[in-house]
């Protein structure tokens, strides 16, 4: 039941993090955003390994954790920009298919998944074909829907995150996030140089854009607990769910709404994610 809640808090914690990201990204630029939201989580990071007073581990898994840092900086701009200009139901749940991506590369090596990963990978697919396609009134057909590019995008690095993390985190997960965090800053603070946005408009939001950084920090962390408190399936599952809270959120305080074979492709979706990582 601990991992079950904890789970599930993190699924919260995700849910609310991704649909403040991607509203205040409609109103404010997304690089000012990331900058402000990034650097909050990483000055508390730098302070909690300060706390533990406990050095670095070897050179090998930060290594992976920059990597995964890297990665995760431009699958998190590409989830927000999607976000930004598309429905949150549609990008939320096709951004999620990133949970997939340690399975195909564990494929790709020699694993062998369970029937339970096998059918989720097939119905998310499924789904994404569904969901990622939209009406068009000018054209008279099916057109990609907007912000479904963008999806694909933080899909991908948000599963190349993921797989980086996996392998930092079994020397030091605490070192491993900090180390993560601390590229995506740097990677920010540069194209911040380079592209001059209006930081200083994020001021009114502060409360707001900080709370996304604090909100995703906290997921991972509450995540982190739930797989040493059960089993990694259950913890899986249930830190999964996030779609569903940001889906719920634009719903009810933006009022999106998609078409039926969206809503049925979100649905495979939401269920193949929740089979790939059971199994």
């Amino acid at each position: 039941m601990v991992a079950v809640a904890l789970g599930l808090a993190a699924s919260v914690s995700w849910g609310l993090a991704d649909f403040i990201g991607g509203t205040k990204s409609r109103a404010l630029d997304l690089l000012a955003v990331l900058v402000v939201s990034q650097g909050v989580a990483l000055v508390l990071l730098l302070l909690a390994v300060a706390a533990r007073a406990e050095g670095p581990p070897p050179g090998e898994s930060l290594a992976y954790a920059a990597a995964a840092g890297a990665a995760g900086v431009v699958g998190l701009a590409a989830l927000y920009r999607g976000l930004a200009v598309g429905a949150m139901a549609v990008v939320a749940p096709i951004a999620a298919l990133g949970a997939g991506i340690p399975v195909v590369v564990g494929i790709a090596t020699g694993d062998r998944p369970g029937g339970v990963a096998v059918a989720g990978i097939v119905l998310a697919l499924a789904g994404v074909a569904l969901a990622a396609r939209e009406q068009s009134p000018a054209e008279g057909g099916a057109r990609l829907a907007v912000g479904a590019g963008l999806a694909g995008i933080a899909a991908v690095g948000i599963g190349l995150f993921l797989l980086g993390m996996d392998a930092a985190g079994d020397a030091d997960v605490l070192w491993a996030l900090l180390v993560a965090r601390l590229t995506s800053v740097v990677a920010l603070v540069v194209a911040v140089a380079a592209t001059r946005p209006d930081v200083a408009a994020t001021r009114p939001h502060l409360g707001a854009v900080a709370a996304i950084g604090l909100l995703d920090l906290a997921a991972n962390g509450l995540y982190t607990l739930a797989a040493t408190k059960g089993l990694v399936s259950v913890a899986s599952v249930c830190s999964s769910l996030y779609p569903v809270v940001t889906i719920a959120l634009a719903a009810a305080l933006l009022g999106e709404r998609v078409r039926p074979a969206q809503a049925a492709g979100i649905a495979l979706v939401m269920l193949g994610v929740a089979g790939i990582a059971a199994g």
